[in-house]
């Protein structure tokens, strides 16, 4: 018998991209640190690099974000 159980992390009916294996799976087929999601479709989670991409994008381009323009505002860039 196992002292401790091993939990698990997901639901079936919640869908995530593995970047290992990179497809699809619905719940917690790989650990956390390997996957994207969870997305509430599996169309969602087989375009997870495209938001990825998407929101990377829309982060590098925000003044809260982006040091590099705040820097610049400032007056000072290294």
């Amino acid at each position: 018998m196992a002292l401790f159980k091993k939990r698990q992390v997901g639901k079936p009916g919640e869908w995530y991209y593995c970047l290992v294996h990179q497809k699809v799976e619905e719940g917690p087929e790989c650990p956390a640190k390997d996957r994207f999601g969870p997305y509430a479709t599996p169309e969602e989670a087989a375009h997870a690099m495209e938001t990825a991409r998407e929101r990377n994008l829309e982060w590098q381009n925000d003044p809260k974000w982006n040091d590099k323009a705040r820097e610049d505002d400032e007056g000072t860039t290294t």
